[in-house]
């Protein structure tokens, strides 16, 4: 009879029922496997510990997807079912990246660590080592190593992804935007601030040529790049770029705001951007407000431009509260400036989220 474990269905692997000769190593850390996954029956760990990060961290998501993959069959040796298991494997590749950076997005880099892992593992049996779409998965485990702390580990990741890079010369600008973002990204964690300056800038030369001079995600590279000036010292380099990035996003939200109310002019805003960009966008955008109201010559104009930006982003967020809030101060501010444009737009916002915190009054 298996020995059941206390956690999640895992159960103890009998010697005796395995192959002669044949040892299961563990999902995570490749050591010696003690257990199995009673699920799925593919997957092996070697304690409980590990069994349950991975359950916690991805296996839950994809334990049943693993079946077919891991157990042979003769249509699998076949030429239709060989296609079967590729695309399946791609799948499985898709879901781990999203779960990984849902994660990273939360800030929970120890969970993400299994996914990140099983990303990079798929991605190498589906396209071989060293290929340049092993990248993704290299940039996510950095990515998660760089949020515990572990920067020489996050060096030897970043080093593997440049080296794809390098022998894959037909590479598009999404990877080099993505990797001099992450290269940059672990020059401001270690100090070297003028490195990190330089990966940032080619960081957005690539995300322009890939997304458009005015694209949030190019905007991105210019609020890491701010941050570093403000690092140094140099404030007014830093306000201009910050005041590019609040742009960028105001006019990226008034639009998804205006396009949202054309499709449902008669009904409330439905919340429409997802947790992993809003965790994101809301942390650059509190950080550049921060940064604004601290600033001893105070631009009541920025503080009015960011404060609303982060009104549409709650109200889109689905959350009245905090969007009231927000639209509060942008309005306070907008109304120290005479004639001010964004006066006008940020009472049109507040009168829209009033109407929907008292619908039987509007």
């Amino acid at each position: 009879m298996e020995a059941k474990t206390k956690n999640l269905g895992a159960t103890a692997i009998i010697p005796l029922a395995l192959p002669k000769g044949t040892e299961k190593f563990c999902e995570l850390c490749q050591g010696r496997a003690y257990l199995q996954c009673s699920k799925c029956r593919v997957t092996f760990y070697c304690d409980e510990e590990h069994q349950q990060a991975d359950w916690t961290g991805i296996h839950e998501r994809i334990c049943q997807l693993l079946v077919p993959i891991r157990t042979a069959s003769v249509f699998s040796l076949h030429r239709a079912g060989q296609i079967e298991i590729q695309l399946k494997k791609v799948e499985l590749i898709e879901i781990c990246r999203s779960v990984a950076q849902s994660k990273l997005s939360e800030g929970k880099y120890q969970e993400a660590l299994p996914a990140a892992q099983s990303c990079l593992h798929w991605s190498i049996d589906a396209h071989g080592p060293s290929k340049v779409q092993l990248v993704p998965a290299y940039l996510l485990l950095a990515d998660a190593n760089m949020g515990m702390g572990n920067l020489s580990l996050v060096g030897e990741l970043l080093s593997q992804a440049e080296w794809a890079v390098l022998k894959s010369p037909e590479c598009g600008p999404a990877v080099h935007h993505r990797l001099h973002r992450s290269l940059g990204r672990l020059h401001i964690a270690t100090g070297d601030l003028e490195a990190a300056l330089l990966h940032f800038a080619n960081d957005i030369y690539f995300a322009s040529e890939e997304y458009g001079v005015n694209s949030t995600i190019t905007c991105s590279g210019y609020f890491l790049m701010a941050g570093v000036f403000a690092k140094q010292g140099k404030m007014t380099i830093a306000c201009s770029l910050y005041s590019e990035v609040a742009h960028t996003w105001h006019s990226y939200l008034t639009d998804l705001i205006k396009t949202n109310k054309e499709r449902n002019p008669n009904m409330s805003l439905e919340p429409s951007i997802d947790k992993p960009q809003h965790v994101e966008v809301d942390d650059m955008l509190r950080t550049i407000l921060e940064f604004v109201q601290n600033n001893s010559k105070q631009d009541s104009a920025q503080i009015a431009l960011v404060a609303h930006c982060l009104a549409m982003l709650w109200l889109l967020a689905g959350d009245s509260i905090k969007a009231l809030g927000f639209g509060s101060t942008a309005l306070q501010a907008s109304q120290l400036i005479p004639n001010h444009d964004l006066t006008e737009p940020i009472q049109d916002l507040l009168q829209l989220l009033q109407a929907d915190a008292h619908p039987d009054t509007a």
